[in-house]
C-alpha cells in the first residue's frame, strides 16, 4: 500500500463536509480575538475611564468565558492556547491591576468628596468651606506607600500639589447657585457639532460651521410636503438594501459597545451561541 503524500491531511481537511469550519463558529472566535485585541489596547480618553484597569477586567471575563468553551469542546487546542496566553497576562500583571483598581477607588472618594458631577443644586446645599474641610480629612487619610503603592502614590502626590497651589479657587461653584463645575457640557455639544461636519463633508476642516452651525439641524426642505417628495424618490427595496448593509456594518461597533460596558454578559453570550452550535453540530452527526 503506497504512503500517503505530502499535504493528505489538509486534502482530507478540505474534502470532509464534517470537518470543515462552520461560518457561524469561525465569527465567534473572531469576535473573541478582536475582544482580545481590544482588551491590550484599551485608551483612557473619558474622566474616570482608566484603559488599562477597564482592559484589564475585560481580559478576566475573556479568561472565564475561555474557561467554559475548553470545557465544552475539550479537542480544540486552539482554545487551550488561546487560554494560556490570556492567563499567563492576566498573572503578569495582576499587582498591577490591584494597585490601580485601588487608585481608581480613591479617585472616585475624592469625586465623591467633590460632589463631582453635580445633578442638582437645590437638593445638595453645600457651600466651599464643606468641602474644604471633607477633602483635607480626604487628603490626611490618603498615605500611600511610594514604594508598593506606584499608582497610588502618583494620585496622592498630585492632588496634594494641586490642592496646596489651586484648592480655594476651584470652589467657587459650591457658593454660586448654577455655576457649573466644568465646561464639559458645552465642549461636548461643539465636538458633536465638529464630529458631524466631518462626516457630511467628508474634509478635516470645520470651518463651514462658522456660518452654518446654527442652521444645520434644519433639513434643506422648503416645506414637509417638499421633504416628503424627496424621502419617496428613494425605491423601498434600495432603501432595505442599505439599511442592510449599514446593519451589517454596525455589527463589529455594536460588539465593542457590548464589550465595553458589559464584558462578562457579552462573553457569556458567545460562549453560549457556541455551545449551541456545538450540540447542534452532534446532533446532525449522530442523525446521518
Amino acid at each position: 500500500m503506497d504512503a500517503p503524500g505530502p499535504g493528505w491531511a489538509a486534502q482530507t481537511l478540505r474534502r470532509s463536509p464534517f470537518l470543515a469550519r462552520d461560518p457561524e463558529r469561525y465569527e465567534i472566535e473572531t469576535l473573541i480575538r478582536m475582544a482580545i485585541r481590544d482588551a491590550v489596547n484599551r485608551n483612557s480618553r473619558k474622566p474616570f475611564y482608566w484603559g488599562g484597569l477597564a482592559g484589564y477586567q475585560q481580559l478576566e471575563a475573556i479568561d472565564q468565558a475561555l474557561s467554559q468553551l475548553t470545557s465544552v469542546d475539550p479537542d480544540s487546542t486552539y482554545f487551550e492556547q488561546l487560554a494560556q496566553q490570556v492567563r499567563r497576562a492576566l498573572d503578569k500583571n495582576r499587582t498591577l491591576a490591584n494597585n490601580l483598581k485601588e487608585a481608581h477607588q480613591w479617585l472616585q472618594q475624592i469625586a465623591d468628596c467633590l460632589r463631582y458631577p453635580r445633578r442638582s443644586y437645590t437638593e445638595d446645599p453645600i457651600n466651599s468651606r464643606q468641602v474644604a474641610r471633607e477633602m483635607q480629612e480626604l487628603l490626611d487619610r490618603f498615605n500611600p506607600d511610594p514604594k508598593y503603592q506606584r499608582p497610588q502614590s502618583a494620585i496622592q502626590s498630585k492632588l496634594d500639589r494641586l490642592w496646596n497651589l489651586y484648592g480655594p479657587d476651584l470652589l467657587h461653584t459650591y457658593d454660586l447657585p448654577g455655576l457649573p463645575p466644568d465646561n464639559q457640557q458645552i465642549e461636548s455639544l461643539f465636538g458633536r457639532l465638529r464630529r458631524h461636519q466631518r462626516r457630511v463633508s467628508g474634509r478635516k476642516s470645520t470651518r463651514p460651521l462658522r456660518e452654518f452651525g446654527h442652521y444645520q439641524v434644519l433639513f434643506s426642505a422648503d416645506s414637509p410636503a417638499d421633504l416628503l417628495h424627496h424621502l419617496r424618490t428613494v425605491p423601498l427595496d434600495e432603501y432595505r438594501k442599505h439599511r442592510q448593509q449599514l446593519e451589517n456594518a454596525e455589527t463589529t461597533r455594536r460588539f465593542i459597545h457590548c464589550l465595553h460596558r458589559d464584558a462578562e454578559g457579552t462573553m457569556q453570550r458567545l460562549v453560549n451561541s457556541y455551545t449551541d452550535l456545538s450540540v447542534q453540530q452532534k446532533y446532525d452527526m449522530c442523525n446521518i
